[in-house]
């Protein structure tokens, strides 16, 4: 692997992270100051804390299964990547993805 094209794509997702960061807080702050009703204000950042509350358990719950994948893998003993292995993997994240949504709709 050519580790020097590690370094521009990592500059670039945290460029990409910092952007988001900041638009998000501004958002937050013009929310915050706006004439608004506290009502709705308090609605909307409840309902974004909440969505990345969600985001969290499908990134964590997904990765758990994918990595349970990537363990029968290597269990299986298979080397190479051949379309078995591809299959094992899709459907490792497919299954995370479903477990996300059984478990989010268990939460309200």
């Amino acid at each position: 692997m050519d580790y020097a094209m590690l370094v521009p794509i990592a500059l670039f997702a945290a460029i990409a992270y910092s952007i988001k960061a900041v638009v998000d807080a501004r958002v937050r702050k013009q929310l915050g100051s706006s004439n608004g009703s506290p009502e709705l204000v308090t609605h909307i950042l409840q309902g974004d804390e909440t969505n990345r509350r969600l985001s969290s358990l499908r990134w964590g719950i997904t990765l758990v299964v994918l990595a349970l994948g990537f363990a029968a893998v290597d269990y299986s003993g298979v080397r190479d990547i051949t379309p078995g292995v591809i299959a094992i993997l899709l459907g490792a994240t497919g299954l995370g993805n479903l477990a996300y949504y059984a478990m989010a709709r268990k939460l309200g």
